[in-house]
């Protein structure tokens, strides 16, 4: 097996659905960088080929802050978990873990753990991996172990153990199989697509890539949090991925953005305008769409994080999202610090995920 770095476009991509769909979407950030496309990425991208079939994007990343959580481990657990306090309800718990929280960041600059490279980040909240083995997977970690020996190696959107890695919970996903559902269960999404033609709704495809990313930023960076990947429109109009519109009287209020990759659909660009009332449903209009996309062909749902309740009454199915990082080649200091945050993951944020919903 070989593994070979590139950090150019001037690449031998495999003639495969995902080696044509990783060259389409990774060619603009070779050349132009990351932040014409996510305004809030600040980080080196680059492409491993492994045993010339396989494309994994890498990010490189030393330390930067003000990161979009999806490069800077920091602003994940540290900066974008403060935010997710709010919903607990005790005051007190809230006094006690923010208190952890300036603890961790500490721990964080202790053992300088944003010194890493990240595998298979396409800079989304959900990063689907191409079929890639578990000899692959080690290939890999051997070929940057000897090329960032500085750096710790990790896995974004693992769901599984890997071996030889630190296992660092970081989200409460859903997964659901649309097509293979209950009656009782497909009746729910169902009657939620039927709300689209009683609502005067119509699917269209999108033509204005600046309206996407407004219905997108009104949702993940307004209500949510502005650490979620800034997306421009020049993502939206140069990057490839399939999307869809709730259109009224000439006005788009939802929007949805989906890729597939081996089996497994996913939405990382979704929103729509919340100032419209909640009981029109537009949420629950657009939920449907992806349910109804997934059934048709046959594909598994990774429905990503948040709306647990409303997820699983749909067939979603709980499961931690990890970060899978490798460090048995850093010094004792650095390693520490990963070892110490999934242990202190596991036993707090973990509870706390299943019981909230973060």
């Amino acid at each position: 097996m070989s593994v070979e770095l590139f950090t150019g476009p001037d690449l031998p991509w495999p003639d495969t659905e995902d080696g044509r769909y990783a060259r389409a979407y990774l060619t603009p950030l070779l050349e132009q960088g990351i932040e014409p496309f996510v305004a809030n990425a600040r980080t080196t991208v680059a492409v491993l080929l492994v045993d010339g079939q396989v494309v994994l994007p890498i990010t490189v990343n030393d330390g930067e802050r003000g990161n979009a959580w999806v490069c800077s481990p920091y602003t994940h657990y540290v900066t974008y978990a403060r935010e997710e306090l709010r919903v607990l309800d005790s005051r007190a718990l809230r006094a006690v873990l923010g208190g952890a929280l300036s603890a961790l960041g500490a721990l964080f600059d202790w053992s300088r753990m944003d010194r890493v490279v990240l595998v298979n980040n396409w800079l989304l909240s959900t990063n689907l991996y191409p079929a890639v083995d578990e000899r692959q997977l080690a290939e890999v970690v051997a070929f940057l172990r000897e090329r960032f020996p500085g750096h710790a190696i990790g896995f974004c959107s693992v769901n599984r153990p890997v071996e030889g890695c630190v296992m660092v919970p970081g989200r409460r996903i859903y997964l659901a199989r649309p097509g293979e559902q209950g009656s009782r269960v497909r009746k729910r999404w169902r009657r939620d697509l039927r709300l689209i033609e009683r609502r005067g709704y119509d699917v269209v495809v999108p033509d204005d890539p600046k309206r996407v990313v407004e219905l997108y930023d009104l949702l993940y960076l307004d209500k949510y949090s502005r650490n979620n990947p800034q997306f421009t429109a020049r993502f939206v109009d140069e990057l490839p991925m399939t999307y869809l519109a709730l259109a009224r009287d000439g006005r788009i209020d939802g929007v949805l953005g989906y890729f597939v990759r081996d089996g497994v659909l996913t939405t990382p660009v979704f929103g729509y305008d919340t100032a419209m009332p909640q009981p029109l449903g537009l949420y629950r209009m657009l939920s449907a769409l992806v349910y109804q996309v997934a059934a048709d062909r046959g594909l598994v749902v990774n429905d990503s994080a948040g709306a647990g309740e409303f997820k699983r009454l749909r067939g979603g199915v709980p499961e931690i999202e990890y970060r899978a990082v490798h460090v048995d080649h850093l010094p004792w200091r650095r390693r520490a610090g990963w070892v110490a945050l999934s242990r202190l993951l596991g036993w707090i944020a973990v509870p706390l995920m299943r019981r909230y919903e973060v």
